[in-house]
């Protein structure tokens, strides 16, 4: 049985899935094309951060970064490989929404690669849709920028 719950940056469980993300995101592009995120290093209440237990051991991550003009950007999403396929992805971005909504975030964005078809794809089925950059990044060509309207 799954179960999403709240979670912190600091907690072992999260760091080590974050760290699985980061490395398989090297391997994939270019530390410059990688547009990597600490999230200890934000301050609490900017940040909204979910895990997936499985049997109480974590097997996905998600956050969603709050700016002060109601948008939000969704950072760390991520699920262990043996465990996809089963609509967490879905169920993580929804938990996710729903959290940012209730912090009266009326937009999220996010920045993705482009060999992540299947990240882009669950987005895609999440209602997000394909835009141009949006701050801080630039245009990249390893870049997919995404954006969906919360109302």
């Amino acid at each position: 049985m799954y179960r999403i719950v709240e979670a912190t940056a600091s907690q072992p469980d999260v760091i080590a899935l974050i760290a699985e993300l980061d490395r398989y995101q090297a391997a994939l592009y270019p530390a410059e094309s990688n547009h990597l995120l600490d999230l200890a290093s934000l301050p609490d209440e900017t940040l909204i951060l979910r895990k997936i237990l499985h049997l109480d051991q974590a097997v996905g991550c998600g956050a969603v970064v709050l700016n002060h003009d109601g948008s939000g950007e969704m950072k760390r999403v991520f699920i262990d490989p043996t465990h996809r396929g089963q609509q967490l992805g879905e169920k993580l971005i929804a938990a996710l929404e729903q959290a940012a909504a209730g912090r009266a975030c009326h937009t999220l964005r996010l920045e993705t690669g482009i060999e992540q078809h299947a990240a882009v794809k669950l987005y895609q089925r999440c209602g997000y849709q394909i835009r141009d950059a949006f701050a801080p990044y630039q245009p990249d060509p390893l870049s997919i920028f995404m954006e969906k309207a919360l109302r």
